[in-house]
């Protein structure tokens, strides 16, 4: 015990101690702290549809007497954990993005640490930049696949492993993020899609921090581009631009069925609730129009925020650097008490010498908050 809390009090004393705040209301683009009230800046709610109270009392009025309207699923989906609304969200999904198929998983985590060590044995290989989210890197830790880490959005790099190590391998893939959760940077998915065919792999990109925010159809990075068919396998999560539970995997139907066969975090979990199923299903079918009205009013804020505050980021997530930890921790208390919410991201989250603080764009806040925000870093 005496060790445990010898690596606490180091955690400390290093500014990297997590605790859990204490949130007692949320409210539009507001967050109340300690009863102090904020603008939220660190939220992955990025259409500001979570604490639509009127959005949630349409749906709860539409639904409340469906027999699917359940708040426990009970069960794993294998099980008797599944009804009509599942089926239907994988479907939407699956349309919305041109693929055979889809699988609901439970989280985003659960969704790319089940694929990658299901999908991927001994004798095959994975090729994962390196700030892939720590979900990717345990799938590869799980996985008896052999793997290599390129250097971040380093294609260069990237095409010399596949060159040096690609034949060795019968199976391969690429793994990419879109959008970059710590950064905000976005890859560069046509030159990933020309690696995958030059060096005959499949191709995986996680599309958590872009569905919602990027795309005509709300379809990511690679939405926007053109290049849905040119990519095996994409995930996205519903719990941040879309407000609700879970995650999916958008893929051809062979992949999807063997995932079910496969994926120990599909096979031996218990499903999400039917009534966050069925939320998802009201946003994308009901609510379509509300969803791209607000990615547009986003996109047209993060534009304004990148003339006034250049950074490596292309998104809606801006990281603001100030490579000390205590610095950054000191920073952040400072803007708490100027009504912005904003935390430090600190080892072992970041590297050693990038703490940040992680700006988190939405849809309704407005502009002049971030300029105020802005000469207040």
């Amino acid at each position: 015990m005496q060790n445990y809390i010898e690596k606490l009090d180091e955690l400390k004393l290093n500014s990297n101690f997590r605790t859990i705040k204490n949130i007692s209301k949320k409210e539009g683009k507001y967050i109340f702290v300690n009863d102090k009230k904020m603008i939220n800046l660190s939220s992955n709610d990025y259409l500001n549809l979570s604490t639509d109270k009127d959005l949630i009392a349409e749906f709860i009025d539409k639904h409340k007497n469906d027999d699917e309207f359940l708040f426990s699923s009970a069960s794993a989906r294998l099980l008797t954990g599944n009804s009509k609304c599942y089926f239907r969200l994988e479907e939407n999904i699956s349309r919305l993005f041109n693929k055979e198929a889809a699988l609901i998983f439970n989280t985003g985590y659960q969704c790319n640490q089940g694929i990658i060590s299901a999908l991927f044995n001994k004798g095959d290989c994975i090729f994962c930049d390196k700030l892939n989210h720590a979900s990717i890197i345990s799938g590869l830790k799980l996985s008896p696949a052999e793997h290599f880490r390129y250097k971040h959005n380093d294609y260069n790099n990237l095409e010399k492993i596949l060159r040096e190590k690609r034949d060795n391998y019968n199976n391969a893939i690429i793994v990419s993020e879109s959008v970059f959760s710590m950064d905000g940077d976005v890859a560069d998915i046509k030159k990933l899609v020309e690696l995958k065919k030059k060096y005959n792999c499949m191709l995986m990109i996680d599309e958590a921090h872009a569905f919602g925010v990027f795309g005509d159809n709300l379809t990511g990075v690679a939405g926007k581009m053109n290049l849905l068919d040119e990519i095996d396998i994409i995930t996205v999560t519903f719990g941040k631009s879309l407000a609700s539970l879970g995650a999916v995997c958008v893929s051809s139907k062979t992949i999807v069925d063997y995932l079910i066969n496969k994926a120990s975090s599909f096979i031996f979990s218990t499903a999400i609730p039917s009534v966050n199923v069925m939320w998802s299903n009201f946003l994308l079918e009901d609510k379509f129009n509300v969803l791209i009205s607000k990615k547009e009013k986003l996109n047209t804020l993060f534009n304004e925020v990148h003339k006034i505050y250049p950074s490596v980021s292309s998104s809606q997530i801006i990281p603001v650097v100030l490579n000390d930890a205590c610095k950054t921790s000191k920073k952040a208390l400072e803007l708490q008490q100027a009504g912005y919410y904003v935390l430090p991201i600190n080892p072992p989250t970041v590297p050693v010498g990038t703490s940040r603080l992680r700006v988190s764009l939405t849809s309704d806040i407005m502009l002049d908050e971030i300029k105020d925000f802005i000469k207040r870093v």
